[in-house]
């Protein structure tokens, strides 16, 4: 194989994998060379994406204009005919509801399937590192080698071009290859590691003996080592805790290149992002300046504004027909009804002023449930630990003693690795505590949403075939199914498609149509917010709001916990104590011990 075909390549498997430089120039290498190959799943995917574009930009900008764009999956229209503007030095936030395509655009992106210049290196953060022999801190320090190594090689290129020496961006290629000093590269791998939550032990272990997400923190934090001219995030927040949260948080609140991000935390935009782009139902990319909070506000202004605006049209149109309408056949009036016609002829070809059409939003709604009488579920003298060992350097929880209640709002914060998920478990009953006991309520019927629970879906059945079978006891028609999940937001197309066809946040709502289905007494959630849309987690906030059950609930969302917890438990040093202050002085508390 050629050297060209053979970066061709490879370059065109880094696109797809999305743990890739997909750098400026084909070929680049990279740990993620060393992966396994795409599964002919995620091919077919690949192969059923198409986009167009034109760039206007200037080709060696470091800014990114691109006109007339389109993108479409499996023959949908995602994108039409818009705009992409991505100016170096902006941290953009692109936000959508679910199943708009804001995940199939930033593969799109990092496909290069847009006309973005080479020498603009783009960076796809979506999958978790590759299993491997390596360890956390070996597989960053790799992957900066491998972006030394590109970098010196586009250099080398530049140069060999006629007048290649005064090339502009020489001085931008050359601060990248100081900045990434390789003396360093330990230290600052070790850094971005531990900001991601890793302690010296986890830092020491191989990529292969991690779950998916500790991988995908190793791949974040190779992706914020290279700082790649176009870093592409896609919920990098999902797999991470508060603290974890707060850290990235502040960190990239400095990126100063081109950072697209998709994110469904209110909070975490409005800290990081200084743009917005909207990806609107008329399938346009819309910019606002600001965060999340400032969208909000100047969007609702401009609707109010255009409604205005369209009022007065209608108005001004049904007045010149109503005059039209009456003019008769006297030649004087004809003629001023031709002239007035010929005014509304006019505002047509220039477009009307468009109603504002309001977004049919979907409500989560629990089964309300009668009162249990306490105690409900309640830990006494519980200890636990993994391997079955009473001694306390082996337990993750010494002595717990805890009651949940049907009036029960309860967050769980903590450091990454205290526990949390598991005291989740202990209360479902899942884990068995190795000491001490957890007493149940005799009629306590409780559910759990995991932010795992889609691996339990059946990827080959549609969303009502699904719900047929798992509550086939209910033996009701199709009709009732698609009343049920379409509650949830899955209407059309989405209810008779391959669940493998959804996208992540309509899967998450699948899972909530099936928890809501169970009645439960009490609900456990671990990160439910993960995958959902703004509106989907307001939606959710109030629906735990109105619940008669208890909630105990691990977030990494400030802002949902802001709005429904009662109590925050902090799990830490074996124990789980009361948080006396609100989440937003916990935050606070959180970010002085940041150091970026």
């Amino acid at each position: 194989m050629s050297s060209a075909s053979k970066q061709k390549r490879l370059a065109k498997k880094a696109a797809k994998n999305g743990d890739v430089n997909a750098s400026s120039k084909p070929g680049s290498t990279s740990v993620a060379a060393a992966a396994e190959d795409l599964s002919l799943n995620s091919l077919k995917i690949s192969n059923e994406r198409t986009a167009s574009g034109v760039l206007t930009s200037q080709p060696m900008s470091k800014d990114i204009k691109i006109e007339q764009y389109s993108l479409s999956f499996f023959g949908r229209v995602l994108v039409d005919n818009t705009t992409i503007e991505l100016n170096f030095g902006r941290r953009y936030g692109l936000i959508g509801a679910n199943g708009s395509g804001k995940s199939t655009f930033l593969a799109s992106l990092a496909a290069r399937e847009a006309p973005i210049p080479e020498h603009i290196d783009v960076y796809l953060l979506n999958q978790e590192a590759e299993p491997s022999e390596f360890n956390a801190t070996e597989y960053v320090i790799l992957g900066a080698k491998d972006e030394v190594n590109r970098l010196e090689r586009e250099v080398e290129d530049i140069l060999a071009e006629l007048n290649g020496a005064d090339d502009p961006r020489l001085e931008d290629l050359y601060d990248r290859i100081a900045a990434l000093d390789e003396s360093t590269f330990q230290t600052r791998a070790n850094i971005l590691l531990h900001g991601l939550g890793f302690s010296e032990t986890m830092m020491k272990k191989k990529t292969r003996d991690m779950s998916g997400g500790w991988r995908m923190r190793v791949a974040l934090a190779k992706a914020l080592f290279i700082r790649p001219t176009l870093l592409l995030l896609d919920e990098p927040t999902n797999h991470l805790d508060l603290e974890a949260c707060v850290w990235l948080e502040e960190y990239l609140k400095t990126y100063d290149r081109i950072l697209l991000l998709v994110s469904h935390s209110q909070d975490f935009l409005d800290g990081v992002c200084n743009q917005t782009i909207h990806l609107n139902e008329k399938k346009k990319l819309v910019y606002y300046g600001g965060g999340y909070s400032i969208f909000v506000k100047t969007k609702a202004e401009l609707e109010v504004n255009q409604m205005k605006a369209y009022n007065k049209q209608q108005e001004e149109i049904a007045h010149i027909k109503k005059f039209i309408a009456s003019a008769g056949t006297y030649a004087n009036l004809v003629r001023q009804a031709k002239s007035k016609q010929k005014i509304i002829d006019k505002m047509e070809a220039a477009g009307l002023i468009e109603k504002v059409e309001t977004q049919l939003n979907f409500k989560f709604k629990f089964s309300q449930v009668e009162k249990l009488p306490p105690p409900v579920l309640q830990f006494d003298q519980v200890s636990f630990s993994y391997n079955g060992s009473t001694k306390l350097n082996d337990l993750l929880y010494s002595d717990l003693d805890l009651a949940v209640d049907m009036d029960s709002r309860i967050a769980l914060v903590g450091p990454n690795g205290v526990g949390k998920s598991t005291l989740l478990k202990l209360m479902m009953g899942e884990l068995q505590p190795v000491k001490g006991r957890i007493a149940r309520h005799t009629n306590l019927k409780l559910a759990k949403y995991s932010q795992h629970s889609s691996d339990q879906l059946e990827m080959d059945l549609s969303p009502i075939q699904y719900m047929r079978k798992k509550f086939s006891q209910m033996n009701e028609d199709v009709d009732f199914w698609r009343n049920q999940i379409g509650r949830y937001g899955l209407t059309g197309a989405h209810q008779t498609s391959p669940i493998m066809m959804l996208s992540d946040g309509l899967k998450t709502r699948l899972i909530f149509a099936v928890l809501v289905l169970s009645t439960p007494d009490i609900v456990l959630m671990d990160e439910p917010t993960n995958h959902l849309d703004m509106e989907s987690i307001d939606s959710l906030a109030k629906a735990i709001n109105e619940f008669t059950g208890g909630v105990v609930l691990v977030s990494h969302d400030f802002r949902l916990i802001s709005q429904v917890a009662k109590d925050i438990w902090l799990c830490k040093d074996k124990t789980v104590q009361p948080w006396n202050g609100t989440i937003e002085e916990y935050k606070k508390y959180l970010a002085k011990g940041v150091k970026v």
